[in-house]
């Protein structure tokens, strides 16, 4: 039996300056400096002797090919990316790059920034331009409801504040 799947919806291609330099560093950190050390580690070694039971030449060449799966990936990913440096001419509205303070029914507040699928991070509040939540925020205003369905149930939210800056969060 075949393993069919459905056909996935590609990420979007966006990608904040800050976002692109980190992925940039992650690449250049791997191909210029973990490489070559994992690299020297394999060919100590295989210098050793035998190789088929020797556990640092197996789990380094794993390594390598751990390491060269991810610079594969980054440097196709990133030649791909449109970097998103300007800012939207009608910052009143939502559109990517946005920090975006939204009001639940019970008056608590959240805060998201809207940025490309490869930046997202819970932790800062990032969110993808591609999650159901940004979608339904694109082009909105401050005052605007949005509702989004979730697993839990529809949620109703209202914008607050929408602000264009570099850095962190207030």
């Amino acid at each position: 039996m075949g393993r069919w799947r459905p056909k996935s919806i590609p990420a979007s291609k966006y990608i904040t300056a800050e976002g692109y330099k980190k992925l940039n560093d992650e690449l250049q950190y791997l191909w210029k400096e973990k490489r070559p050390a994992v690299t020297q580690s394999v060919q100590e070694a295989a210098a050793q002797g035998d190789r088929s039971e020797n556990a640092e030449y197996i789990y380094g060449k794993k390594q390598l090919r751990e390491i060269d799966g991810r610079v594969r990936f980054l440097s196709k990913r990133l030649d791909d990316m449109t970097v998103v440096e300007r800012l939207p001419e009608d910052q009143s509205k939502v559109f990517f790059g946005a920090w975006v303070e939204l009001e639940n029914e019970d008056g608590d507040t959240e805060t998201y920034r809207l940025v490309g699928p490869d930046e997202t991070d819970a932790k800062r509040h990032y969110i993808s331009i591609d999650a159901p939540l940004a979608r339904a925020l694109l082009k909105k205003q401050v005052d605007d409801e949005v509702v989004v369905d979730t697993p839990a149930g529809e949620r109703c939210l209202f914008i607050s504040r929408i602000w264009y800056e570099q850095g962190e969060r207030r």
